[in-house]
């Protein structure tokens, strides 16, 4: 198994080298295509020059001789082409021996180009539009080199094998500095999950990376490590605080009975009536936790239908009327435009919702306090706050109101058993609904949810 920096590599040099191969092979036959178009328009401007050359010879002369045009042999000799000129009859004036062009040392020809077979081309000498003769060109190739056209194509062949091989070392160096830039993060993160999953979530990733991709993967992973850590200290408490729960009322019932047993205690009706309510107080336990595993269940359903919030706010209110007033609380419900906020739910659960809020606000809240249920409209939604001007939260515990079994430390109150806004949020969230706390210490507390309109 590789490591992404070196895959990453391997396929960035790969692909540059085929495609810079590919296109040093394509740039080749194209100049070697334009330079051979440009050898052979040489060449046949050469043709044409020996041509015209010739043609002023003989207006010159007015016939042929033996030393018609002969300063051209030495043009042609240097030149690697074989030339003879020819009558109108095509009988020799005079020729060149081809032996002594192949015989030459410095002899080139444009390879693939019939190398090595020998080509003669009849060219006529018109003069006043009659054939006087013909210039006759052989060469053993259709198309010649000099010598500087043979150092030239070298040239340029080395040129480009130099320019592959630099560019080849140059992205060998880029693609080690783009692989380091994406492993090194990503490194870093598969480590960092590593680590989390061996149960360590106190490790996070500081290096930051100008890639949007890595940069998000980074601050994913550290969030993620922030709520793994969140859920393990929630479950470690919640294994204390249940091992706690169970523990009291066994203590005080197995205490009592040994006591009554070693007769230490007499075993009387009080006695036992004492017993009977830890056990009932330790089955509401049981009860409560059984509840809050059918909340939590995934397979759980919620009857929806049209129901209005106003009325199931209403009817929950008038169930702790008795109850708020024997603390003398100010239980109010606010609603400017006076409509049923229509929405679509299940009413015996959002019913349970508002009782929750409700026992929780009037246990909390002084005598002569004052609680308030208030509806407003925003847009496609319906938002309704529930507040109370009681001894408020604990900032530290705010983030764990909503979590199972937790008990923020009140002022030294009873705080129940810490399920019902555990069931509140699981309710709502069944319900698609939003709900936030907001809360400061002896300043009052407010709980706002956001229903969506029917």
């Amino acid at each position: 198994m590789q490591s992404i920096r070196k895959k990453l590599s391997i396929y960035i040099v790969a692909f540059s080298v085929i495609s810079i191969l590919l296109s040093a092979v394509l740039v080749n036959m194209t100049v070697n295509n334009e330079f051979s178009k440009y050898v052979a328009d040489n060449q046949e401007k050469r043709n044409q020059r020996i041509v015209e050359y010739f043609k002023e010879v003989y207006k010159r002369d007015g016939k042929w001789t033996k030393d018609s045009g002969v300063e051209l042999m030495h043009e042609a000799y240097m030149s690697n082409y074989c030339l003879a000129l020819l009558d109108q009859n095509k009988r020799i004036v005079w020729t060149m021996n081809p032996e002594d062009i192949r015989a030459k040392i410095h002899f080139h020809m444009m390879e693939g180009q019939n190398k090595g077979i020998y080509k003669t081309y009849d060219f006529p000498i018109h003069i006043n539009g009659e054939v006087v003769g013909y210039a006759s060109i052989g060469q053993y190739s259709s198309i010649l080199l000099s010598e500087e056209d043979v150092n030239f194509k070298i040239s340029i062949n080395k040129s480009m094998a130099a320019s592959i091989v630099i560019t080849i070392l140059i992205t060998i160096f880029i693609s080690v500095i783009i692989s380091k830039q994406f492993s090194i993060p990503i490194k870093e993160i598969s480590d960092i999950s590593v680590r989390m999953s061996e149960g360590n979530y106190e490790v996070r990733s500081e290096r930051k990376s100008d890639i949007e991709e890595i940069e998000n993967l980074r601050l994913s992973i550290n969030d993620l490590g922030e709520k793994l850590k969140y859920q393990d200290l929630l479950r470690k408490r919640l294994i204390a605080d249940i091992t706690h729960e169970i523990r009291t009322p066994l203590n005080v019932f197995q205490n009592n009975l040994e006591a009554m047993i070693d007769g230490v205690y007499e075993i009387s009706k009080e006695r036992l009536v004492a017993l009977n309510s830890e056990v009932v107080r330790f089955g509401k336990l049981l009860n409560d936790l059984n509840i809050l595993k059918e909340y939590d269940a995934v397979e759980i359903k919620i009857k929806k239908e049209r129901i209005s919030l106003k009325d199931v706010a209403e009817s929950v209110i008038k169930d702790f009327s008795i109850e708020a007033k024997a603390k003398n609380i100010n239980l109010v419900l606010k609603d400017d435009k006076k409509g049923k906020y229509i929405i679509l739910g299940d009413y015996d659960k959002l019913k349970q919702v508002f009782i929750n809020l409700l026992s929780n606000a009037i246990k909390f809240t002084h005598y002569s306090g004052k609680i308030e249920i208030e509806f407003k409209e925003d847009r496609n939604f319906i938002v309704v706050c529930v507040s109370d001007n009681g001894i408020g939260i604990r900032e530290k515990d705010l983030p764990f109101v909503f979590e199972r079994l937790y008990k923020g430390n009140r002022n030294g109150k009873d705080n129940g058993k810490g399920i019902g806004l555990t069931i509140v949020k699981r309710i709502l969230s069944l319900h698609g609904v939003y709900i936030d706390v907001e809360s400061k210490e002896n300043i009052g507390t407010k709980f706002t949810m956001h229903f969506r309109k029917a």
